[in-house]
């Protein structure tokens, strides 16, 4: 099937896996307040009830299912030209898949909770379905208006999804913090993209792109929206120094909503990055490449040495999350193939294994907000030895051990720095990653070497049905690609071929 945007209609097309999530999200929401479900999802006190809210995982689930069969429909689509406002190319619809399959985790990892801490099922699983539709917007999109969209969609539904637990005032707290910081960041995207366009006289990044080759951009407008974009940008995906929000929203945000923040909001944010910079910008790296170097180092320094510090888990991934991302900034920099198709690898893998970690966390937090220092693990190998080994996996990858998709996605990074004769930012993600070792093996040593407080302390860990379902995809992905990877990698690879002024 071809697509010719000429014609509108076939952006309805173009757009097939979002518009089943949006159809789908609202069904929830509708199902979610019946009186019919309420009256099968509620105990005479008027607290959920596991069923009820199990129920309404799996609509949800399967609203994730139908946007992925729309999702490997489009692979069929020919795109005729490239000047529309939403691309149908490989590299969207491999964003795509890391978006989808982070929103099916977190589902599956939830079910639990939330019927635990009394939350509202068809809310919960509605925003993360409407959520997930607007960073498919940013991941499709080729015009700076249609990413800026995309991120209102998608941030709308991630506030409310962090304040959604109104019996938490940590939670209340984390969601004011994130929109208030989150505002203030989006208001320097609408700037950059407001002086871009007045630089350049388009929002769409194939003409920036073509302005900017051809010199009629006026420079010092041009050079000012680079920057407002890139602050923009930083802050979605909490480079330092614009991550000030991230360690307590995370910390404070319901457990699964951190994990949904800190995997998903992550890709959709690098993918759309990395679609500006090497389509809009390519011949204005003059501007954007210090910054994003800058933001690269001090990202992967700063937040490895805030992380040796912290006794909160919670606390200690989001610094973890953050020093990710300067791994992740480290390929925008280097901006070529190898570079472009390990930041995908690294975002499919690092969605399996930072999921599948707080889906343990949830667990020995039975369900809820507690036990989240690093002591409340102790003896927990021993006492859940399936759970234990899991995590020590999910620990081991994102610390980049080799035989795992973590190790795998770190070469990739390296690859892609060395080919760009990165060399300084190589060392120092080198040596950051050296440095990430005692934190995460911190918590795998207490695990294994060290007795619990009380003999039955993890007693009452438990996973249900569909968070074990969870782990053992997360498990196996995690160990096939650093064993195999690839298989993944050239699918990467595929996927970014042709992707703007990237260098072979």
């Amino acid at each position: 099937m071809e697509l010719d945007f000429s014609r509108g209609v076939h952006y309805w097309w173009a757009l097939l896996p979002e518009i089943v999530l949006c159809i789908w999200g609202m069904g929830v929401l509708i199902v979610g307040v019946s009186k019919r479900h309420r009256q099968s999802g509620e105990d005479a006190t008027g607290d959920p009830t596991l069923s009820g809210a199990a129920d309404l995982g799996w609509l949800a689930l399967f609203g994730v299912l139908g946007a992925a069969f729309a999702n490997g429909w489009l692979y069929g689509v020919h795109e005729v030209g490239s000047g529309g406002m939403i691309a149908v190319d490989r590299f969207r619809l491999f964003a795509n898949w890391i978006l989808l399959g982070a929103a099916a985790l977190t589902i599956l990892i939830s079910f639990a909770y939330v019927y635990r801490q009394r939350l509202q099922a068809g809310e919960f699983y509605g925003l993360i379905l409407l959520a997930t539709a607007g960073m498919m917007f940013m991941a499709a999109a080729r015009d700076l208006i249609v990413i800026f969209l995309g991120l209102e969609v998608m941030s709308v539904g991630v506030y409310a999804l962090t304040a959604f637990n109104r019996r938490d005032r940590k939670s209340a707290e984390a969601g004011l913090k994130y929109f208030l910081l989150g505002a203030f960041a989006t208001g320097f995207l609408l700037y950059g993209i407001a002086l871009v366009y007045g630089a350049t006289g388009s929002t769409n990044v194939a003409a920036i792109g073509a302005s900017v080759s051809a010199g009629t951009a006026t420079p010092g407008l041009l050079a000012i929206g680079i920057a407002m974009l890139t602050i923009g940008f930083g802050f979605k995906v909490a480079a330092v120094p614009f991550h000030m929000w991230t360690p307590d929203v995370y910390e404070g945000a319901p457990a699964p909503v951190t994990a949904f923040m800190s995997s998903a909001v992550k890709a959709a944010a690098f993918v759309a990055f990395l679609r500006v910079i090497v389509v809009a910008f390519p011949e204005a790296d003059d501007v954007w490449y210090p910054i994003v170097w800058w933001l690269a180092a001090l990202t992967m320094v700063a937040a490895n040495l805030m992380a040796l510090v912290q006794s909160n888990v919670k606390r200690m991934l989001a610094y973890s999350s953050i020093a990710h991302a300067g791994y992740l900034l480290v390929a925008i920099t280097a901006s070529n193939t190898n570079a472009a198709a390990g930041l995908l690898f690294y975002l499919l893998v690092y969605t399996l294994m930072n999921t599948g970690a707080f889906a343990i966390v949830i667990g020995v937090a039975h369900q809820a907000e507690e036990r989240l220092q690093v002591e409340d693990y102790a003896g927990f190998g021993w006492a859940q030895p399936l759970l234990g080994v899991s995590l020590t996996i999910f620990l081991l990858s994102l610390a980049g051990f080799p035989g795992t998709g973590g190790f795998m996605g770190k070469i990739y990074l390296l690859q892609g720095a060395a080919d760009a004769e990165q060399w300084r930012l190589a060392v120092i993600l080198v040596l950051a990653t050296v440095a990430s070792y005692w934190y995460y093996l911190r918590i795998a040593w207490f695990m294994w070497m060290k007795n619990p407080a009380k003999p039955d302390q993890h007693a009452l860990v438990v996973a249900p049905l569909p968070m074990q379902l969870a782990l053992i995809v997360s498990v196996a992905l995690v160990l096939y690609t650093g064993l195999f990877p690839s298989a993944a990698l050239d699918f990467a690879r595929a996927s970014v071929a042709g992707l703007g002024a990237l260098v072979p």
